[in-house]
């Protein structure tokens, strides 16, 4: 059967329209000769998502976005994402639409991350949203704490060329040179001493080889003679023992106590109050004293001149009848 170039040309249109339909579903992400199911997800912005923008689990293509649109939300608008799946996969409930970055140009796809719900999402369900930092906002928190420390390090650096010019003034260049010249001096004192000291060291060396003998036998006799210094020093810890254990503070006591009361006698006699008192500072006391003491020595005179008066020694009983001179 011929067939008429109508039919042919109808035929070639019927395909090409239906190429047509096809090539454009598909490159808005939907292929209408496979089965499909639609997800639904609200971003709060949706930088670099476009239409056909892939769909991925675990970095596998299952779908793609077919379109997205802004929705009312409360007082401003969030983004409504629809998402064709192309494959089919189990979705678990309360799983993550998170939107990643695809390459440096700011590319977008939405990465399925699943939950561990045991139920699954249905056609039309509505996945939670979630973001992943995009380059510019990782790079920015990268370099953010760099850009910190370079700029605490400028500081540093400018307060040590600060620093540095102060110390390459002339007044501080000419100190720097006199406080060398006095390095070089003490440097070179230090080297004559270090002569000396050789020098020293070289002519007495049979004396500090005598000393040293002495040293050693010195040593040698504390060795030998180490048991009696151990016994005296054990004697001493036991006398140290004895005054410890004896009652020194009530002995000290006890003195502390005589001389008070030493005191307090000698400060009433200073007052001239008792027997003492009276005798040291009362002078009719020793007037008195005095007195009698003449009086005595005149007696004493008149019974070695008379003793006649005073003791009668007679055969007859006869007494003196002279009268005794005054």
């Amino acid at each position: 059967m011929k067939i008429s170039k109508e039919v042919k040309t109808g035929i070639v249109a019927v395909v090409t329209i239906a190429i047509v339909i096809y090539g454009f579903n598909f490159l808005s992400g939907k292929d209408i000769l496979r089965p499909h199911s639609y997800i639904y997800c609200v971003y709060e912005k949706a930088d670099g998502l476009i239409d056909a923008s892939p769909v991925l689990v675990n970095g596998i293509k299952v779908g793609s976005v077919h379109k997205t649109n802004l929705i009312k939300y409360g007082n401003g608008y969030r983004v409504l994402a629809t998402l064709i799946m192309t494959e089919k996969i189990n979705i678990p409930k309360k799983s993550y639409a998170k939107l990643v970055s695809l390459d440096l140009l700011g590319s977008k796809a939405v990465s399925i991350v699943f939950s561990n719900s045991k139920e699954y999402i249905k056609n039309n369900d509505t996945l939670l949203a979630d973001y992943e930092d995009d380059l510019k906002t990782a790079v920015d928190k990268r370099i953010a704490p760099l850009q910190k420390k370079a700029e605490n390090l400028i500081s540093s650096i400018d307060s040590v060329m600060q620093v540095v010019q102060e110390v390459l003034n002339a007044n501080v260049r000419q100190s720097l040179t006199a406080s060398f010249e006095s390095i070089k001096a003490t440097l070179k004192n230090l080297q004559h001493a270090s002569s000396g000291l050789d020098t020293l060291m070289t002519t007495q060396s049979s004396k500090v080889s005598l000393i040293l003998t002495k040293v050693q036998s010195l040593a040698s006799n504390l060795e030998k003679n180490n048991e009696k210094i151990t016994n005296i020093l054990n004697n001493f810890s036991n006398i140290s023992d004895s005054l410890a254990k004896s009652n020194i503070k009530t002995t000290i006591d006890h003195a502390n106590l005589a001389i008070t009361q030493a005191n307090t006698l000698l400060e009433g006699i200073n007052n001239g109050k008792g027997t003492l008192g009276k005798f040291v500072k009362n002078d009719s006391v020793y007037n008195n004293l005095n007195r009698a003491s003449n009086d005595l020595d005149l007696l004493l005179a008149d019974l070695r001149e008379h003793p006649k008066r005073y003791v009668s020694i007679s055969v007859f009983g006869k007494k003196d009848k002279t009268k005794p001179k005054k």
